[in-house]
C-alpha cells in the first residue's frame, strides 16, 4: 500500500435506501399488504397476505432513481478527471432485484450517448441493460452489417469520454460492466483491498480505484478499511487477529434481498404497507422508476441471535459488537430488542457493546493489526460481507 494511494469508496450521501429507511416493530399478529396508490389515484396491490408476528420487525426503504443517475454520472466524471479506474460493486447474485436494476443504471449511464442516438434501435433489439454491457452487444450482433458497425462505433466511442473501466478479464476485454454476476461485492472488495487497492485496467496493469458502492448502508465498512490500510500498510497473515461472526439466520430470521417485496417503481405516487383494516404502518412518496422494498425480521430468532452473542463473548473473553447503525431505522428498532434481551443475560465481566458499521470497523482494526481478536455480531447481509472481507484478509 501507498500512503499516496488516491483509490477509494464512493457512495450515495442522499436518496439511496440507507436515507430513506423507516421502521416500525409489529404489535399485533396479523395479515399486511403493500399497496401503491398512484398520483392519479390508480391503486395496486403489489404484494397481498405478508404474515407478521407481534415483535417482528418491518422496515421500508428505496432508492431514487433521479439521485442514483446523478450519482452515477458525477463518479464517472469524477473518475475521468482524476484518471482513476471505475468500478461498480454491487451483489445482483442475492438482491436478485434491486442490485441488477441498479447495474442496468450504471450501464446506461455510462454509455449515455448510445442509448441516447440508438434508443430506437436498440429498443427493438429489447435489450436489458440489467444483464450488462455483454448482452446489450450481443444483441446489436443481431443487426445487419452496417448498421451493427455503426452503433457499435458508437458504444466504443462512449470509452473516449468516460473513465476508463476496471477490467474482470483484461485479455478478453470483459469489463466491471460487462455482465451483473461477475462482480460481487463481498468478493471484490477484499481482493481490490489485497492488491493495495488496485484493480487491473484494459492493458492488463494494475491502477488506483474509485470503487463505487451507490448504497451508503454498508459502504463505510470498505471505506474504513482502505483509509486503514493507506495509513497502517497491508495486513500481516501471521500475526493478524481474527473476526468470528454471530449471524442473525435462524429460521431464515432477516431477509437478505427481500425479492418478493421488492418493486420498480412504474409512476409517481405512494407506497405503503397496510393492515388488514386499511391502515397504514408505513408509507413513502416514490417517482416512476425509484426501487422500493420492504424487509421483515423476526423476532424470536433477534432473542437467539443476542444469546449466542452472550455465550459467544463468554467463551471466548474478546469484544463482542453488534454492528449496528443508530442513525438507520432498521437498525434503531433492532438497537431497542437488543438492549431489551441483554437484560435477560448474566453479561458481568463481558465485553459488549453497540456500534455503527463504521465506528466497529475501525475498532475492529485496531485490534486486527495487534494481533488481538473481535467477535462481530451482525445481521444477514454484513455477516456475508465479513465473513468474506477478514478471513480474505486473512489468507
Amino acid at each position: 500500500w501507498s500512503q499516496s494511494s488516491r483509490t477509494h469508496v464512493a457512495h450515495m450521501r442522499s436518496g439511496d435506501f440507507y436515507s430513506s429507511d423507516i421502521a416500525t416493530t409489529i404489535k399485533d399478529t396479523g395479515i399486511v399488504r403493500i399497496e401503491f396508490v398512484a398520483d392519479d389515484g390508480d391503486i395496486q396491490v403489489l404484494k397481498n397476505n405478508i404474515s407478521v408476528h407481534s415483535g417482528d420487525l418491518v422496515s421500508t426503504m428505496f432508492m431514487s432513481e433521479k439521485a442514483l443517475r446523478k450519482f452515477l454520472d458525477e463518479e464517472m466524471e469524477g473518475a475521468r478527471k482524476a484518471d482513476l479506474l471505475f468500478s461498480l460493486h454491487l451483489k445482483a447474485t442475492m438482491m436478485k432485484v434491486s442490485d441488477p436494476i441498479i447495474f442496468g443504471h450504471a450501464v446506461t449511464v455510462y454509455y449515455e450517448e448510445a442509448f441516447k442516438k440508438y434508443g430506437a434501435t436498440l429498443a427493438e433489439l429489447e435489450v436489458n441493460p440489467n444483464d450488462g454491457i455483454g448482452s446489450v452487444l450481443k444483441k446489436v450482433d443481431q443487426l445487419p452489417y452496417s448498421k451493427r458497425v455503426e452503433v457499435e462505433t458508437e458504444f466504443r466511442r462512449c470509452y473516449e469520454i468516460r473513465p476508463e473501466m476496471a477490467m474482470v478479464d483484461s485479455d478478453k476485454g470483459i469489463t466491471n460492466l460487462h455482465v451483473p454476476s461477475d462482480v460481487i461485492v463481498d468478493a471484490s472488495m477484499p481482493a481490490m483491498i489485497r492488491t493495495s487497492g488496485q484493480m487491473w485496467n484494459a492493458e492488463g496493469k494494475s491502477q488506483d480505484t474509485k470503487a463505487v458502492i451507490p448504497d451508503s448502508s454498508y459502504a463505510g465498512v470498505y471505506a474504513e478499511t482502505i483509509e486503514f490500510c493507506k495509513i497502517h500498510g497491508a495486513f500481516d497473515p501471521t500475526i493478524m487477529g481474527t473476526v468470528p461472526n454471530v449471524g442473525l439466520m435462524a429460521q431464515k430470521a432477516e431477509e437478505y434481498g427481500s425479492h418478493d417485496k421488492t418493486f420498480e417503481i412504474k409512476a409517481a405516487g405512494k407506497v405503503q404497507v397496510m393492515k388488514a383494516n386499511g391502515d397504514v404502518i408505513l408509507e413513502h412518496d416514490v417517482e416512476q422508476g425509484d426501487i422500493w422494498r420492504m424487509c421483515q425480521v423476526k423476532d424470536t430468532p433477534i432473542k437467539n441471535w443476542v444469546e449466542l452473542a452472550v455465550n459467544r463473548a463468554r467463551a471466548t473473553a474478546w469484544p463482542t459488537i453488534f454492528w449496528l447503525d443508530a442513525n438507520r431505522a432498521h437498525d434503531a428498532e433492532l438497537i431497542k430488542k437488543v438492549t431489551l434481551y441483554l437484560k435477560d443475560h448474566d453479561t458481568t465481566g463481558l465485553d459488549i457493546s453497540i456500534k455503527s458499521p463504521v465506528e466497529a470497523t475501525k475498532f475492529t482494526l485496531a485490534r486486527i493489526i495487534k494481533g488481538e481478536n473481535t467477535i462481530s455480531v451482525t445481521g444477514n447481509v454484513l455477516r456475508d460481507y465479513l465473513t468474506d472481507l477478514f478471513p480474505i484478509l486473512e489468507l
